[in-house]
Order: C-alpha cells, then structure tokens, then sequence
C-alpha cells in the first residue's frame, strides 16, 4: 500500500498584476506539511511549473529548499518535474544535494531513460510503485526538424516522437519491476495539454506552431497518470485514471470559479485504488465581478459587510451600451471606503455587428503577433493556387521568425492558429474516449494594463491604429503601463515579395 499526493504548478515567485503570491505560496507549503503527516503520504509529485520563470526570485528558491527539508524530515519522497516555465539548469543547480534529502528532480528528458524511472517506497521503505518521471518535452529532446515538413507534418511528428517516449519510458519500468519479482503499480507523468481539456487565462501554449493537444489514447498503459501545466483540476478523456490536479492558488482571475485541490492517490500492491481530492483553501480573498454599476455595486456593498483579514483582490468587468469616459472615477468611488483592491477594470466587449467595428477598436496591446500578422495579410490578395502556396509558405516563414524572436528574448509564446494533433496513426495504448472541447468565454476591453502584458513585435513599416487612452488609475494597486522598449525585431516586410525569395 501506497499513498502519493499529486500537485502540480506552483509558480513560486509569480507577481500577479503586481502583486507578490510569497505570502499565498508560504502558507499553502506549511498547508500540505500539515497534510503530509496528517495523510501518511508516502511520496509528493509535483508535475511541472514549480517556479514562474526562468530565473526565479532568491525567496522562492529559499521557499523550494524549505520544502525540500522539511519534507525529507516527514520521512516521505518528493518528485519534481521540470514544466515549461522552468529553467532546467535552474533546477539542475541542486539536483545532486537534494538526491541526499530523498528529492528526486528530473528537469528534462534524459539521455540515459532509467534516470527517469524511480522506485517509490511505503514508510516501510519496500518498493510499492514505479515512477515513469516525465517533465515537459521540449521538441529539440525529442525529434529532428526536416526540410519542406509542413505544419501539419511537424505536428504529426512531434505527436509521435512524445508517444515513442512515453512508451520507452514504460517498458523501462515494466522491466525494472519485473527484475524486482514484484508486480508494482505503474505511474507515469506529463506537463502537456492533453485533447479536450479546459485551460485558463495564466496557461500558456507550449508547442508554438505545431502540435496544441495530445490525444489521450497515445499515453501508455499506466494505473495513474499525474500531469500539469492546466490550472484547473479535471479528468482527461473521461480516463478516471488520467488526471490534472491543478494549481493550488488561482494564478489568474478566470480560474476562480473552480476549487483548488491536490490529489490523494491510493495504490494497494498491484493497482491503482482510490483518487481523492483534498480542497486547498483560499489563502488570498479574490473576486471577479461582471454586470452593470448597479450590480457592481450591491456587491461591492456585500464585499464591504463580509469580515476578510486581508484586502479583496477584485476584477471588475463592467457592462454598459454607453461608453463611460469617467468609468474609472466612479469604481473609485465606489470602492474607497471598502476593504478591497481592484486589480483589473476593464469593459465588457459584446459581439460586434460588424468586423470595421472590431478593427476601429483594436489596438496592439489586445493583438499577439500572429494576429497582427493576419490583419496585415488582409490586406494582399492570393488568388490561384501557386498563390495560396506563396501564402502557406509566408506563413509558416513569420512562425518560424516569431518564435525565434520569443525563445531569443524570453518571451511568452504566442499562439498562431490551432494545428490540434490528429490520433490517427499514433500508438492507441487506452481504450478512453476524448471528452467535449473547450468553450470559448466572451472577450473583454482592458481598460487598464495587466503587469502580464506582452510587448507587441513591430511587424509592419504602417502606424498601428491609435489606443484609446486609458483613463486614470483606480487605486495604486492597478499598475501602469511600462513604455516599450525599441525593438531589433527584423521588418518582415519582405516575406511578400513574389517568386524564389520566399
């Protein structure tokens, strides 16, 4: 008998909208110490992201090495899976001293796939599961890119490079428990975005260009599958068994609406038993609030009569036919005297009648790259099929120069239209089913900037449309737009020209 806690997607060191999440971060690690002993949890899984960035603040790695110790003091496992916003020599710096204090780190894929096969012990110390430790994938660890491979063909590939891995990592601990003369549980791994799976605003895309989903039927044979990278805790193609746990803290205001967990999982000697969530508590008071003034402010008044210990953190999205030029003085006012800080004000973006609305509307700041771009190709023509083969090839030439331009500077990914990875012709290892897509929210006018605010790529020689200036601050907890630095983004311009050139 066997008991893991899977948790995933910790972002310690996140500043959200210019707010620190330390205070969040440190009460939920003393929060799952007290679980640990109180569960007799044999070993904790953290399955990707457990850093926001690359070069995480010296107080989250001093709360990372906090953990680790006082884990190892509890006489249980901790497993950590490197994520995509994880620096793999970041958590590579400490490998070997935390291996000495019963830390497991696999950041990356490895050369040698028994590295990332483990043995998990009871208290006991006997062998009573093995551990498939699989991080995020990154395409170079796995796959080879190849002349003329369309988009399509790169996805397709990557799909089944991903598959192959999984099924090696497999066999390695199928025979490892068989050279025990044990028939061990099998639990494997993932920080990916598995098919029909709901995100959140705070997830980013990982495969830029190339392949969005993994389908559920290509993971293997495994009694539990503990993946990351979605913040919201769900079941992955109606597979009990294949799970995301969630964030333990809503990075983003859109994943309030879904009670944040980890999961208690339960193997007796050769399968998997139970899966039980244990509800994390909200450490931080936030709220998101949606109507007309008069809404707005009955609830700012049932806010203000509620007892919280700290200030609200509030996202207001307002709804009106009229454009208020004065929206922000009079969410001041409303909210001058109440406990609370509003972070995010913005107005409610209905469907538009027509498409020049849209563009009348439409500034840099709500555009990624790729959508700049299409708005610019809206402007050529491509009629025949030698044109639209010019075109696939401009395409696919931009994605290539923006995510050499992101990757170079550190940037968030932007996401170019959807290739989702097909099934077919990938290892079918399951029998489960996909479960329903994803359904898309109504969109939103900032009216004020997020601290998350990607810097728009100066793609084009035109002037981009003009923002409508934003109105005052409500508070000084909303920050203020950062100017933007000069780029050396090359001008693309070039990618219209005809005949060989492209």
């Amino acid at each position: 008998m066997i008991r893991i806690l899977h948790t995933s997607d910790w972002h310690l060191g996140q500043h959200f909208i210019g707010k620190s999440r330390l205070a969040e971060h440190q009460k939920f690690v003393q929060w799952l110490l007290d679980k640990v002993k109180e569960k007799q949890i044999d070993a904790v899984v953290i399955a990707g992201d457990v850093y926001d960035t690359g070069s995480p603040p010296s107080y989250a790695r001093e709360l990372y090495n906090q953990l680790v110790v006082a884990i190892n003091k509890l006489g249980c496992q901790l497993i950590v899976l490197g994520g995509n916003h994880d620096s793999v020599s970041t958590l590579n710096e400490s490998k070997g001293l935390l291996k000495y204090l019963s830390a497991d780190v696999v950041a990356n894929v490895q050369d040698n796939l028994s590295d990332q096969v483990i043995t998990l012990n009871n208290r006991q110390g006997e062998p009573s599961a093995m551990l498939c430790a699989i991080p995020y994938i990154r395409p170079r660890d796995v796959l080879q890119s190849h002349a003329n491979e369309s988009a399509s063909d790169k996805a397709q590939a990557l799909g089944n490079a991903i598959a192959e891995h999984y099924q090696q990592v497999y066999e390695v601990a199928d025979r490892k428990r068989k050279a025990l003369g044990l028939a061990l549980p099998i639990i494997a791994t993932g920080h990916l975005t598995a098919m029909g799976v709901k995100s959140s605003d705070s997830v980013r895309d990982i495969y830029v260009g190339s392949l969005e989903a993994f389908p559920a039927s290509a993971f293997p044979p495994a009694d539990y599958i503990a993946l990351g990278h979605i913040h919201r805790p769900q079941v992955v193609a109606k597979s009990e068994h294949i799970r995301y746990c969630g964030s333990p803290i809503a990075l983003s205001f859109d994943e309030l609406g879904s009670e944040k967990q980890v999961l208690m999982v339960e193997f007796d000697e050769t399968a998997l038993v139970s899966v039980e969530p244990i509800y994390v508590p909200q450490f931080q008071p936030m709220q998101a609030i949606k109507g007309d003034l008069n809404h707005i402010e009955e609830t700012l008044i049932e806010i203000g009569h509620a007892a919280h210990e700290l200030p609200v953190w509030l996202s207001i999205e307002v709804e009106t036919q009229d454009y208020l030029n004065d929206l922000t003085q009079r969410i001041e006012k409303l909210t001058q005297d109440l406990p609370v800080e509003v972070l995010l004000l913005r107005r409610a973006r209905k469907q538009r009648s027509s498409e020049l609305i849209r563009q009348e509307k439409e500034t840099l700041d709500e555009l990624n790259p790729f959508e700049v771009f299409e708005r610019r190709l809206e402007s050529e023509q491509f009629e025949g099929d030698d044109e639209a083969l010019r075109l696939q090839r401009i395409k696919e030439c931009f994605a290539q120069i923006v995510h050499q331009v992101e990757e170079e500077h550190g940037l968030a990914p932007s996401k170019p239209a959807s290739t989702t990875l097909k099934a077919e012709g990938l290892p079918d290892m399951t029998h489960s089913t996909v479960s329903e897509p994803m359904l898309e929210g109504e969109e939103a006018d900032p009216v004020t900037a997020t601290a998350g605010d990607v810097e728009a790529l100066p793609l084009f020689h035109e002037e981009p449309p003009l923002a409508v200036p934003s109105a005052a601050p409500v508070t000084s907890a909303i920050p203020s737009k950062k100017p933007k630095a000069d780029s050396d983004t090359p001008i693309v311009d070039d990618l219209f020209a005809t005949g060989d050139d492209v």
